[in-house]
Protein backbone atom coordinates (compact mmCIF):
# COMPACT_ATOMS: atom_id res chain seq x y z
CA UNK A 1 0.00 0.00 0.00
CA UNK A 2 1.72 3.14 -1.29
CA UNK A 3 0.67 6.06 0.93
CA UNK A 4 0.13 9.59 -0.84
CA UNK A 5 2.75 12.27 0.27
CA UNK A 6 0.59 15.11 -1.81
CA UNK A 7 -3.29 15.63 -0.88
CA UNK A 8 -5.15 18.47 0.35
CA UNK A 9 -6.80 18.17 3.77
CA UNK A 10 -10.41 17.79 2.47
CA UNK A 11 -8.95 14.69 0.60
CA UNK A 12 -7.61 13.53 4.21
CA UNK A 13 -11.15 14.00 5.46
CA UNK A 14 -13.12 11.80 2.32
CA UNK A 15 -10.01 8.58 3.21
CA UNK A 16 -10.92 9.07 6.92
CA UNK A 17 -14.40 9.30 6.56
CA UNK A 18 -14.63 6.42 4.16
CA UNK A 19 -12.86 4.35 6.34
CA UNK A 20 -15.86 4.70 8.75
CA UNK A 21 -18.16 3.26 6.15
CA UNK A 22 -18.96 -0.69 5.66
CA UNK A 23 -20.93 -3.10 2.97
CA UNK A 24 -24.28 -3.27 2.86
CA UNK A 25 -24.90 -0.12 5.28
CA UNK A 26 -27.48 2.67 4.52
CA UNK A 27 -25.97 6.84 5.61
CA UNK A 28 -27.82 9.57 5.53
CA UNK A 29 -26.80 12.79 4.05
CA UNK A 30 -28.13 16.04 5.16
CA UNK A 31 -27.79 19.53 3.61
CA UNK A 32 -25.17 22.23 3.77
CA UNK A 33 -25.83 25.99 3.30
CA UNK A 34 -22.83 27.07 1.03
CA UNK A 35 -18.88 27.17 0.87
CA UNK A 36 -16.94 25.18 3.43
CA UNK A 37 -20.42 24.34 5.51
CA UNK A 38 -21.33 22.56 2.11
CA UNK A 39 -18.43 20.71 1.84
CA UNK A 40 -18.46 19.78 5.21
CA UNK A 41 -22.06 18.45 5.54
CA UNK A 42 -22.77 17.17 1.79
CA UNK A 43 -19.04 16.77 -0.32
CA UNK A 44 -16.90 15.40 1.78
CA UNK A 45 -19.89 12.78 3.02
CA UNK A 46 -20.72 11.63 -0.80
CA UNK A 47 -16.98 12.04 -1.70
CA UNK A 48 -16.44 9.35 1.37
CA UNK A 49 -19.59 7.35 0.24
CA UNK A 50 -18.10 7.04 -3.32
CA UNK A 51 -14.67 6.08 -2.03
CA UNK A 52 -15.98 3.50 -0.04
CA UNK A 53 -17.95 1.86 -2.53
CA UNK A 54 -14.43 2.00 -4.83
CA UNK A 55 -12.47 0.72 -2.43
CA UNK A 56 -14.26 -1.74 0.33
CA UNK A 57 -17.69 -1.32 0.62
CA UNK A 58 -19.26 -1.72 -2.78
CA UNK A 59 -22.71 -2.00 -0.93
CA UNK A 60 -22.81 1.19 0.54
CA UNK A 61 -25.33 3.35 -0.18
CA UNK A 62 -27.14 6.86 1.23
CA UNK A 63 -30.03 9.37 1.20
CA UNK A 64 -29.65 12.59 0.39
CA UNK A 65 -32.22 15.20 -0.22
CA UNK A 66 -35.09 13.68 -1.54
CA UNK A 67 -32.84 10.57 -3.48
CA UNK A 68 -32.67 7.18 -1.82
CA UNK A 69 -29.41 5.65 -3.04
CA UNK A 70 -28.53 8.21 -5.93
CA UNK A 71 -26.30 6.17 -8.29
CA UNK A 72 -22.67 7.52 -6.94
CA UNK A 73 -20.99 6.08 -10.33
CA UNK A 74 -22.89 9.28 -12.06
CA UNK A 75 -22.72 11.82 -9.62
CA UNK A 76 -23.77 15.28 -11.46
CA UNK A 77 -21.28 17.89 -12.83
CA UNK A 78 -23.49 20.53 -11.44
CA UNK A 79 -25.51 20.25 -8.02
CA UNK A 80 -28.23 22.28 -9.51
CA UNK A 81 -31.69 21.62 -9.54
CA UNK A 82 -32.08 20.34 -13.00
CA UNK A 83 -29.13 17.86 -12.15
CA UNK A 84 -30.27 16.63 -9.18
CA UNK A 85 -33.93 15.78 -9.78
CA UNK A 86 -33.21 13.79 -13.22
CA UNK A 87 -30.26 11.76 -11.14
CA UNK A 88 -30.34 8.26 -11.40
CA UNK A 89 -31.78 6.46 -7.79
CA UNK A 90 -33.55 4.25 -6.42
CA UNK A 91 -36.39 6.60 -5.39
CA UNK A 92 -36.99 10.32 -4.99
CA UNK A 93 -38.76 10.89 -1.67
CA UNK A 94 -40.27 14.05 -1.80
CA UNK A 95 -41.93 13.84 1.22
CA UNK A 96 -40.19 15.08 4.63
CA UNK A 97 -42.19 12.50 6.79
CA UNK A 98 -40.79 9.57 5.10
CA UNK A 99 -37.29 10.23 6.11
CA UNK A 100 -38.18 11.34 9.51
CA UNK A 101 -40.18 8.02 9.95
CA UNK A 102 -36.50 6.12 8.11
CA UNK A 103 -35.07 7.80 10.82
CA UNK A 104 -37.69 7.03 13.63
CA UNK A 105 -37.33 3.41 13.07
CA UNK A 106 -34.05 3.44 13.19
CA UNK A 107 -33.27 2.40 9.48
CA UNK A 108 -30.13 4.41 8.97
CA UNK A 109 -26.87 2.56 10.13
CA UNK A 110 -24.66 6.00 9.76
CA UNK A 111 -25.31 9.70 9.49
CA UNK A 112 -22.98 12.74 8.94
CA UNK A 113 -23.29 15.69 10.47
CA UNK A 114 -21.60 19.35 11.09
CA UNK A 115 -22.38 21.80 13.38
CA UNK A 116 -21.24 25.36 14.79
CA UNK A 117 -20.51 23.84 18.53
CA UNK A 118 -20.00 20.54 19.88
CA UNK A 119 -19.17 20.14 23.42
CA UNK A 120 -17.14 17.62 25.78
CA UNK A 121 -20.06 15.16 25.63
CA UNK A 122 -20.63 15.22 21.78
CA UNK A 123 -24.03 17.83 21.93
CA UNK A 124 -24.41 19.45 18.85
CA UNK A 125 -25.72 23.09 18.89
CA UNK A 126 -27.16 24.36 15.06
CA UNK A 127 -29.31 26.55 16.58
CA UNK A 128 -28.49 29.40 17.97
CA UNK A 129 -25.81 31.49 19.49
CA UNK A 130 -25.71 33.14 22.98
CA UNK A 131 -28.74 33.10 24.90
CA UNK A 132 -31.50 31.29 22.78
CA UNK A 133 -34.13 34.30 23.37
CA UNK A 134 -31.90 37.03 22.55
CA UNK A 135 -29.10 35.25 20.50
CA UNK A 136 -26.02 36.93 19.29
CA UNK A 137 -26.69 34.40 16.23
CA UNK A 138 -29.67 32.52 15.07
CA UNK A 139 -28.74 29.32 13.04
CA UNK A 140 -29.97 27.32 10.55
CA UNK A 141 -32.27 25.11 12.81
CA UNK A 142 -32.87 21.98 14.05
CA UNK A 143 -33.90 20.20 10.46
CA UNK A 144 -33.73 16.65 11.08
CA UNK A 145 -30.34 16.41 13.02
CA UNK A 146 -32.00 15.98 16.41
CA UNK A 147 -33.71 12.77 14.93
CA UNK A 148 -29.75 11.72 13.79
CA UNK A 149 -28.26 11.57 16.90
CA UNK A 150 -31.55 10.10 18.76
CA UNK A 151 -31.88 7.08 16.49
CA UNK A 152 -28.85 6.52 14.18
CA UNK A 153 -26.87 3.60 15.28
CA UNK A 154 -23.16 5.40 14.37
CA UNK A 155 -23.13 9.05 13.36
CA UNK A 156 -19.99 10.91 11.95
CA UNK A 157 -19.59 14.45 13.17
CA UNK A 158 -17.36 16.25 10.47
CA UNK A 159 -15.84 19.43 11.65
CA UNK A 160 -13.22 22.01 11.41
CA UNK A 161 -11.51 22.39 15.21
CA UNK A 162 -11.67 25.98 16.82
CA UNK A 163 -11.93 27.13 19.74
CA UNK A 164 -15.30 29.01 19.01
CA UNK A 165 -16.74 25.16 17.60
CA UNK A 166 -15.42 22.71 20.57
CA UNK A 167 -16.98 24.40 23.48
CA UNK A 168 -17.04 23.36 27.25
CA UNK A 169 -20.92 23.73 26.68
CA UNK A 170 -22.84 24.10 23.92
CA UNK A 171 -25.31 27.48 23.81
CA UNK A 172 -28.20 25.31 22.88
CA UNK A 173 -28.47 21.05 22.70
CA UNK A 174 -29.95 21.09 19.47
CA UNK A 175 -28.94 17.02 19.05
CA UNK A 176 -28.27 15.22 22.57
CA UNK A 177 -24.80 13.37 22.52
CA UNK A 178 -24.30 11.75 25.34
CA UNK A 179 -25.76 14.82 27.40
CA UNK A 180 -23.88 15.03 30.67
CA UNK A 181 -21.95 12.11 30.61
CA UNK A 182 -21.80 8.46 31.74
CA UNK A 183 -25.33 7.33 31.43
CA UNK A 184 -27.05 10.74 31.58
CA UNK A 185 -28.00 9.87 27.64
CA UNK A 186 -30.18 6.91 28.88
CA UNK A 187 -31.37 8.03 31.94
CA UNK A 188 -33.35 10.96 29.90
CA UNK A 189 -35.07 8.45 27.93
CA UNK A 190 -33.03 7.89 24.86
CA UNK A 191 -31.88 5.16 23.01
CA UNK A 192 -27.78 3.89 23.30
CA UNK A 193 -26.30 5.95 20.65
CA UNK A 194 -24.85 9.04 20.23
CA UNK A 195 -21.67 10.18 18.29
CA UNK A 196 -19.24 7.54 17.01
CA UNK A 197 -16.61 9.76 15.68
CA UNK A 198 -15.42 13.32 15.80
CA UNK A 199 -13.34 13.89 12.20
CA UNK A 200 -12.10 17.18 12.17
CA UNK A 201 -9.29 19.16 9.86
CA UNK A 202 -6.45 18.82 12.65
CA UNK A 203 -7.28 15.26 14.74
CA UNK A 204 -9.86 12.53 14.91
CA UNK A 205 -11.98 11.96 17.96
CA UNK A 206 -14.36 9.11 19.44
CA UNK A 207 -15.71 8.90 23.12
CA UNK A 208 -14.69 7.47 26.48
CA UNK A 209 -16.20 4.11 26.85
CA UNK A 210 -17.46 4.53 30.76
CA UNK A 211 -17.03 8.96 31.12
CA UNK A 212 -18.56 9.90 27.49
CA UNK A 213 -15.83 12.26 27.13
CA UNK A 214 -14.17 13.30 23.99
CA UNK A 215 -11.18 11.38 23.43
CA UNK A 216 -8.84 12.03 20.94
CA UNK A 217 -8.19 8.89 18.86
CA UNK A 218 -4.88 10.38 16.07
CA UNK A 219 -3.44 13.27 15.19
CA UNK A 220 -3.40 13.96 11.44
CA UNK A 221 0.02 13.85 9.69
CA UNK A 222 1.88 17.31 10.90
CA UNK A 223 -0.26 18.10 13.55
CA UNK A 224 1.05 18.35 17.54
CA UNK A 225 -1.22 17.68 20.45
CA UNK A 226 -0.36 20.95 21.18
CA UNK A 227 -1.76 22.30 17.97
CA UNK A 228 -5.55 20.34 18.97
CA UNK A 229 -5.46 21.74 22.27
CA UNK A 230 -4.78 25.20 21.27
CA UNK A 231 -7.48 24.27 18.95
CA UNK A 232 -10.14 23.69 21.95
CA UNK A 233 -12.00 25.46 24.33
CA UNK A 234 -11.94 22.24 26.83
CA UNK A 235 -8.93 19.48 27.51
CA UNK A 236 -10.43 16.30 25.75
CA UNK A 237 -9.58 12.94 27.27
CA UNK A 238 -6.12 11.60 26.34
CA UNK A 239 -5.46 7.81 25.98
CA UNK A 240 -2.23 6.56 27.12
CA UNK A 241 -1.30 6.00 23.10
CA UNK A 242 -1.94 9.10 20.64
CA UNK A 243 -1.88 7.47 16.94
CA UNK A 244 -1.82 9.03 13.85
CA UNK A 245 -4.35 9.52 11.14
CA UNK A 246 -3.90 7.23 8.28
CA UNK A 247 -2.92 9.56 5.44
CA UNK A 248 -5.01 8.41 2.14
CA UNK A 249 -3.33 6.63 -0.47
CA UNK A 250 -1.83 7.39 -4.00
CA UNK A 251 -5.15 5.19 -5.42
CA UNK A 252 -7.46 7.28 -2.85
CA UNK A 253 -6.39 10.74 -3.86
CA UNK A 254 -6.34 9.24 -7.93
CA UNK A 255 -10.15 7.99 -7.48
CA UNK A 256 -10.99 11.34 -5.92
CA UNK A 257 -9.34 14.15 -8.18
CA UNK A 258 -10.06 11.82 -11.40
CA UNK A 259 -13.38 9.96 -10.67
CA UNK A 260 -15.19 10.94 -7.60
CA UNK A 261 -14.83 14.72 -8.32
CA UNK A 262 -13.05 15.54 -11.01
CA UNK A 263 -15.50 18.61 -11.68
CA UNK A 264 -14.64 20.29 -8.23
CA UNK A 265 -18.26 20.27 -7.21
CA UNK A 266 -18.03 18.48 -4.05
CA UNK A 267 -14.67 19.44 -1.80
CA UNK A 268 -15.31 23.38 -3.11
CA UNK A 269 -13.67 24.95 0.27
Amino acid sequence: MAYAEDYSPNELLVATAARELRDGELGFVGVGTAGRAFTLAVGIPIAAARLAQMTHAPNFTIYWGNLLSPDLQRIPPKLTQHHITTWPAAAQLSNTGDKCDMLARRQFDVCFDSAPQIDRFGNLNITAIGEYRRPKARLIGCLAQTDHLAFVSRPIVLTDLRKRTFVERVDFITSVGYLDGKDSRIKAGLAPGGPWKVITDKAVFGFHAETKEMQLESLHPGVTLEDVLESMSFRPALPQHIGQTEPPTQEQVRLIRQEIDPNRILLVA
